[in-house]
């Protein structure tokens, strides 16, 4: 043989014996890459859960217990004190039977978080609202006595507060930013088991319509939520607050998936008006509306997801005044769109009274665009929207008020329309201007009269020094007068 066939015969059995020995070997090589493969997996699971972990260790000493006291005088609900109060058992039993209690005391607890280092505390209305003692207890075991700063029922948001200070303050998140699916964390005291930690996702934002508080904008979390987690956080991965925990869905009175918190951005605002007042200015605009079903689209020609459907309009109301009318379709409001009633009342809601914001609306199948004026909530709602609430309005020292059927038999104005001048000052513009009681004003510079709302634009539009126009009847006859605006 050869050299080079030697050679050749070497090398054929070299690679036989790689060939071999890679084959003897491959499986344990897969093996070793697929345990590597593996506990890459598992430290990334570690660092996440670890991670979760140092964001939960970074807020729970903001997060306290809140213990509340209430007193209740009378019956305690049950059958045994109306059996006390029979004058035959009264007669006969009571040396035997002691006197039912007049007063006990009904106990609660919550949470709550931590908003600033000098002490203020969010809650839930619904957690301190009437009680008579509030105790918060926070992680080191330091127990305060809290004050009730202000509550407010309608969004089931309360402030207390405690006498320390360089509390450890809970940092405040966007909730705007949230997106659903994002993954979130619930820290409180559910059954009085303190600093519990549950983990969930967002399942839902904007949620409204479930009958917890007249104000819904709820974020809707599968974190698990149960009595005693209300005022609680619901947190983000940053470790920031985004929601004040308040409200499960549940058929047993516990935890079945679906939890509600109020935003943090809806809450802040409700917190920093209680702080400074005590109490919670609201935004009006002086509407009834109502979403827009299928049927109400089609007759409007209009998209079915856009816009709420204004169904009646308070007289003198920021809305009238506006010249909104029965009828829009309210499409944006201050340059945000609008798909429904709650979003729309809440968006009202939260404008300062006194601020001008536009709102878009489409009129008869035109788009148009007015300022509204937002004007205070009134206490009672229901008076704004009722006939009577359009009474006699004080104008250069007259009053008067649209003319109805009765007044116009009554002065001779029948199929006549404006305002009728009910009371008159001596001395005043008006009745220097001319004008007396029984008068009749027809027109304001140009414009038929027939709503105080419309009276009260002409005159706020004229300005200041300037001269309004008045087309005035009395009796039989008609005549212009000018009256300064002061």
């Amino acid at each position: 043989m050869t050299d080079y066939r030697r050679l050749a015969a070497a090398g054929a059995l070299a690679a036989v014996a790689v060939f071999a020995t890679l084959a003897l070997t491959a499986p344990f090589a897969q093996r070793a890459l697929a345990q590597d493969d593996l506990q890459r997996d598992i430290d990334a699971l570690i660092r996440a859960s670890k991670a979760r972990a140092a964001i939960v260790r970074g807020v729970k000493d903001s997060v306290v217990h809140i213990s509340v006291t209430k007193k209740v005088q009378g019956q305690d609900g049950s059958r045994l004190p109306d059996l006390f109060n029979d004058e035959f058992f009264r007669r006969f039993f009571k040396p035997r039977m002691p006197d039912p209690p007049r007063e006990f005391r009904q106990r609660g607890m919550g949470s709550g978080v931590i908003v600033s280092e000098d002490g203020y505390i969010l809650s839930n209305n619904h957690v301190v609202g009437d009680a008579d003692e509030v105790i918060v207890k926070l992680t080191d075991g330091r127990e305060f006595k809290a004050e009730i700063v202000g509550t407010d029922p309608a969004s089931d948001i309360a402030v207390i507060r405690v006498d320390a200070t360089d509390l450890p303050a809970a940092k405040m998140g966007n909730s705007d930013e949230l997106e659903i699916g994002e993954s979130v964390i619930a820290i409180g005291n559910p059954f009085g088991l303190e600093q519990t930690i549950t983990a969930g996702i967002v399942s839902a934002k904007g949620r409204s319509g479930v009958g917890v508080t007249d104000y819904e904008d709820f974020i809707q979390t599968d974190a698990s939520i149960n009595p005693g987690n209300s005022g609680g956080p619901l947190i983000n991965l940053r470790g920031e607050v985004v929601g004040i925990n308040t409200a499960i869905f549940s058929r047993s009175g516990g935890n079945m998936g679906i939890g509600f918190a109020i935003p943090i951005n809806m809450t802040q605002a409700i917190m920093k008006s209680l702080i400074a007042t005590g109490k919670v200015t609201r935004g009006f605009l002086g509407v009834v509306i109502q979403d827009v079903t299928q049927d109400l689209a089609d007759a409007l020609d209009v998209e079915v997801n856009s816009g709420v459907l204004i169904a009646n309009v308070g007289p003198d109301s920021p809305a009238d005044r506006a010249g909104i009318r029965q009828g829009d379709l309210i499409v944006t409001f201050n340059g945000r769109p609008v798909k429904s009633s709650n979003q729309l009342r809440n968006a009202v809601a939260a404008i300062r009274p006194g601020d001008s914001v536009p709102v878009n609306l489409i009129r008869e199948g035109r788009e148009m665009e007015v300022d509204v004026e937002i004007g205070e909530q009134p206490a009672d709602m229901r008076a704004a929207f009722q006939p009577g609430s359009q009474q006699p309005m004080d104008f250069f020292g007259m009053s008067v008020e649209p003319l109805n059927p009765a007044s116009a038999e009554q002065f001779g104005y029948v199929g006549l329309t404006g305002l009728l001048v009910t009371t008159i000052e001596e001395d005043s513009p008006a009745a220097k201007a001319g004008l007396r009681q029984g008068a009749l004003i027809v027109e304001a510079n140009r414009t038929p009269m027939k709503t105080v709302a419309e009276f009260r634009r002409v005159v706020e539009k004229t300005g200041s020094g300037k001269n309004l126009l008045l087309l005035v009847r009395l009796g039989e006859i008609s005549r212009f007068l000018v009256i300064k605006v002061p």
